[in-house]
């Protein structure tokens, strides 16, 4: 798992003298919210200038973690940030809190309808992991998409 801390980054990476972009947004707690979380996140790769690949994966990613924080949460919304590292897309979701148990990967029956969500952000992302939110109730789970920056270009510090 790679260091740092979604929602509180440390920002290791960065190339020196770039600028982090970060987006934020909170979402209702509700099902329907996972597509508008998509749908922002869309617009805003689009406009920092990604490729439509990162968009496809982190739109898949974003679909899982927020379905499982609507899922998981006694809260009425949810937290979601972006953050542009460069060369790698942090996205986190934060809910409100629910039970002690954290995320887990579910190896589950291939008859399950359920409970894949983290296998498939595990297997697209270059990390993922979790942690009890540093201030208030709540879990953050975040995961990174390794890209090239910008237009994919892949351009070296």
């Amino acid at each position: 798992m790679a260091p740092g801390n979604a929602l509180i980054p440390q920002l290791t990476g960065a190339c020196s003298g770039t600028a982090v972009r970060r987006y934020a947004f909170d979402v209702p707690a509700r099902t329907d919210s996972v597509s508008l979380a998509r749908r922002r996140s869309r617009e805003m790769l689009t406009g920092w200038g990604h490729h439509e690949d990162l968009h496809e994966t982190a739109a898949l990613v974003i679909s899982e973690l927020v379905t499982n924080a609507v899922v998981h949460t006694a809260g009425d919304h949810i937290l979601c940030e972006l953050t542009d590292l460069q060369r790698v897309l942090r996205i986190a979701v934060r809910d409100l809190g629910c039970g002690s148990a954290g995320p887990r990967l579910c190896y589950s029956d291939d008859d399950e309808e359920r409970g894949r969500g983290l296998l498939l952000v595990d297997a697209v992302s270059s990390a993922w992991g979790a942690h009890d939110a540093p201030y208030g109730p709540g879990r953050i789970v975040w995961a990174e998409l390794a890209h090239g920056g910008p237009g994919e270009a892949g351009r070296p510090c």
